[in-house]
């Protein structure tokens, strides 16, 4: 059976719409979209009117390319004023027979009763670990036979005035969203590993106007912080030097810049036209220099963030977001972080960017949560998968919807 997800980022540049299947532990990509977006700002929503018109836009967009209307997704939320604690729960296990998925929801709803606020929400309940009567440290019980299930739960909450205004943006936008998660545990889970869930690391996702900086320990997020900054201090870099567009200069950032000056070339040279009308011959080490010296500032931050953040030695790091698919980039934070320094890198068909970690990651975060509570969902009805698969037939394939409808659903 196919279980079939949509997420939704609403970010500062753009939104962010993903809907992948799983088969087999296999998570395939049946459409994306990425569209400008307006009233939103460092992540946050500042005018609702203008944040819906963007997002019925791009889920317009999208159901234009599936021929049906999405109406439920998964939401990533911001990480702003986040709290983050430790919480216990017990219960006695149903009818004292094998532990399951709805022994573990009971004693996660037990854990916590009592501990939100009335302003704020929760956004995650992630164990840690279980107890089974005298039978402690254990990570996954299902299975084991006995009478009380104990557990310990990290939580995380955050501020109702920032959810609730996504929440509300796409509800008004004809969105039902049935789940939330932050966007650097979509990072961890479009990432993780068996390596990763065993020691203490980061994940740094450098966005738009600003950069989120995420400490997790066994696979949980245990601290967090948003620094004010992100690609877009580049962009302006460039357009104050060289007196260019913003668009012009987010442009030669994208396809003509090496993060790092010494593998550029001198000789590769590009005309651009500045605001005075004036045409411009710009090198390719010049204008990488440039790009060079704002992301070694911002590797400089993080890195002390990181030190302000855990005292715990840190055994990677993983830099996401879409200024990471700069060319020499990995060389670059290898340069400044050292060789635990990796470049996040996606290489799902269909969505080969790192600005798709996040949304992605928090799909195959929203299944493992199902999984380890014995419970299914799927995002699309019958009818709309049906659509789906009768398309796939039409081109001639019934083997794989990836393989079927590749081309035709995706914009990268």
């Amino acid at each position: 059976m196919n279980n079939y997800y949509t997420s939704v980022e609403l970010g500062t540049n753009s939104i962010k719409i993903l809907i992948c299947s799983k088969t087999n532990d296999k998570f395939n990509i049946i459409a994306s979209v990425d569209t400008p977006s307006d009233g939103i700002k460092k992540g946050l929503i500042v005018d609702t009117k203008k944040a819906i018109v963007s997002v019925k836009k791009a889920f317009r967009k999208l159901d234009e390319m599936l021929g049906f209307k999405i109406t439920k997704v998964i939401a990533c939320v911001p990480t702003n004023q986040c709290r983050m604690d430790i919480v216990v729960g017990s219960t006695k296990v149903i009818d004292y027979k094998a532990i399951t998925g709805e022994d573990i929801s009971n004693v996660i709803k037990d854990a916590l009763v009592g501990q939100l606020t009335d302003e704020e929400e929760l956004i995650t309940a992630m164990p840690i670990s279980f107890k089974v009567d005298e039978d402690d440290h254990i990570e996954n019980p299902k299975g084991l036979v006995g009478e009380v299930l104990e557990a310990k739960i990290l939580i995380a909450t955050s501020p109702k005035e920032i959810i609730y205004k996504t929440l509300e943006v796409l509800k008004l936008s004809g969105i039902e969203v049935i789940d939330i998660a932050y966007a650097p545990t979509g990072d961890y889970y479009e990432v993780k590993n068996s390596k990763l869930d065993k020691v203490v690391g980061a994940i740094v996702n450098i966005g738009e106007e600003t950069t989120n900086v995420s400490v997790f320990n066994k696979g949980i997020m245990i601290k967090n912080s948003i620094l004010n900054f992100g690609s877009k201090n580049v962009d302006n870099d460039l357009s104050y030097i060289y007196q260019l567009p913003l668009e012009k200069s987010r442009e030669l950032k994208e396809n003509f810049v090496i993060a790092m000056s010494s593998y550029a070339d001198s000789n590769e040279v590009c005309s651009v036209q500045n605001k005075d009308g004036e045409i411009l011959e710009i090198n390719q080490l010049d204008l990488s220099k440039i790009v060079e010296a704002r992301l070694i500032d911002m590797l400089k931050k993080v890195k002390n963030e990181l030190k302000n953040l855990t005292k715990r030695e840190i055994r990677y790091i993983i830099i996401t977001g879409g200024i990471s698919e700069l060319a020499g980039f990995q060389y670059l934070i290898e340069d400044q972080l050292g060789i635990k320094a990796k470049v996040c890198n996606i290489t799902t068909m269909g969505i080969r960017s790192n600005k798709y970690s996040s949304i992605l990651g928090i799909a195959k975060y929203f299944d493992a949560k199902l999984a380890f509570r014995d419970k299914s969902v799927s995002m699309l009805n019958e009818k709309d998968i049906n659509s789906l698969i009768s398309v796939n037939e039409e081109k001639g394939n019934s083997d794989n919807i990836i393989n079927k409808v590749f081309g035709r659903f995706f914009e990268n």
